[in-house]
């Protein structure tokens, strides 16, 4: 497990799967995800085992918190992880999503990605992290600049949902950057 502060990044499990399907369903979830129809059961069920296949550094992580008043009990919320990478220049993007709505807002998004950024720098050695994020996403927009995530530019129009095209916003973090 990876821990921080009232935060831990474990490996996925068969037993979570039916929590992903439930949040990846939920339209105001998958709204700030690049997804854009519902999943089923066994549509989660390939993925994991596809998932499993993959590199570790590239498994997606399940993400626990620990609020307040509930006597340090782990709540399993969401996922996040590392994919995309390019290990000659050291870089990957990163991607983040907390599923159960009553934790949003509570800062939780920003300790995921420092530790995840923390994971990147400090054990993978990678010297570049990105992400992209829907400019109709300012709450998480603002939770990566908090983390350190500085804007790099804009694909104009490169989303479409609901009837719309979205602005996607290009940010990253450097190694030298990120203390």
């Amino acid at each position: 497990m990876i821990y921080g502060k009232n935060v831990r990044l474990r490996a996925v499990e068969k037993e979570d799967l039916p929590n992903f399907v439930a949040w990846l369903n939920d339209p105001e979830v998958r709204r700030g995800l690049s997804v854009h129809i519902p999943f089923s059961l066994t549509a989660e069920e390939k993925w994991f085992e596809e998932n499993e296949k993959k590199s570790p550094n590239e498994r997606t992580l399940a993400i626990e918190i620990q609020p307040e008043g509930q006597g340090g009990e782990w709540v399993f919320v969401g996922g996040c992880g590392f994919f995309d990478f390019d290990w000659q220049v050291r870089q990957a993007e990163i991607g983040i999503y907390i599923g159960e709505k009553k934790y949003w807002n509570q800062g939780f998004g920003t300790h995921v990605m420092r530790l995840l950024l923390k994971h990147g720098f400090e054990t993978l050695n990678l010297n570049r992290i990105s992400l992209r994020v829907h400019e109709d996403n300012p709450r998480a927009a603002r939770s990566y600049e908090k983390a350190g995530f500085i804007k790099e530019g804009v694909l104009r129009q490169a989303r479409f949902y609901g009837g719309e095209y979205i602005d996607v916003r290009l940010m990253s973090v450097l190694r030298s950057e990120w203390k």
